[in-house]
């Protein structure tokens, strides 16, 4: 197989097992939440949970309690950086919204490829960072788990790649632009059976809790 052709699959069967397998994993695990359902409260509500819930859903994003943002400060910049950085490339990228367009028949504005270019690098960075963090980090050492690893990797890899293959770094730009397609296909293969999950489940999961909290009458 020579690169026209491995670049044909990926863009091809390899693209359309991938999205197969992410879409239905996805299904099931919500399915799968939502099977699960919650007992009745048979309390007296004191407040709305509906409000309280979608409250929790964008205040637990900001950390409004100082010592807790002091004890947290890296976790929580590194982790802003890294999901606008992520949002940036996937969503702002011209080839990306191209992409986006060919399925969803709409598109809209991109920003310049060297600022896509640039937030790629500070992702990068960022996401090294974390990973050094949580090998040296005695207490985050002992609680990580080989998918923790994992789920590094199938992050890293796709933006590493694109990164790659947009500089002719390497590899002849057909391979690198396979292996980069392929790297994104991985990690929606994987998606649906990993911690990355939390990109769908984590504001059910924060709405959840917030009306629970907002039917007793406490803020979450």
């Amino acid at each position: 197989m020579n690169s026209a052709e491995f670049l044909l699959w990926v863009r091809g069967p390899g693209l359309q097992i991938a999205t197969v397998i992410f879409v239905f994993g996805i299904v099931v695990r919500l399915l799968e939440i939502y099977s699960l359902g919650r007992k009745e409260n048979l309390a007296e509500h004191r407040g709305s949970g509906i409000t309280q819930g979608f409250m929790t859903m964008f205040s637990r994003s900001i950390p409004i309690d100082k010592n807790t943002a002091k004890r947290s400060m890296f976790t929580v910049l590194t982790g802003y950086i890294f999901h606008i950085g992520l949002f940036v490339i996937i969503f702002l990228l011209a080839p990306h919204i191209s992409f986006f367009k060919s399925i969803l028949g709409f598109a809209w504005p991109s920003i310049t490829t060297p600022i896509v270019d640039f937030t790629a690098v500070v992702t990068m960075v960022t996401l090294l960072a974390i990973l050094y963090r949580r090998l040296t980090n005695p207490v985050l050492k002992r609680l990580s788990t080989g998918q923790d690893y994992f789920v590094w990797a199938l992050t890293f890899i796709p933006i590493m790649t694109g990164y790659m293959s947009y500089h002719h770094l390497l590899v002849t730009y057909n391979w690198m632009l396979g292996i980069h397609i392929l790297s994104v296909e991985l990690m929606l293969i994987f998606f649906p059976f990993t911690k990355l999950t939390h990109a769908f489940t984590l504001f059910i999961a924060r709405w959840y809790s917030g009306s629970l909290a907002g039917q007793k009458g406490v803020k979450s």
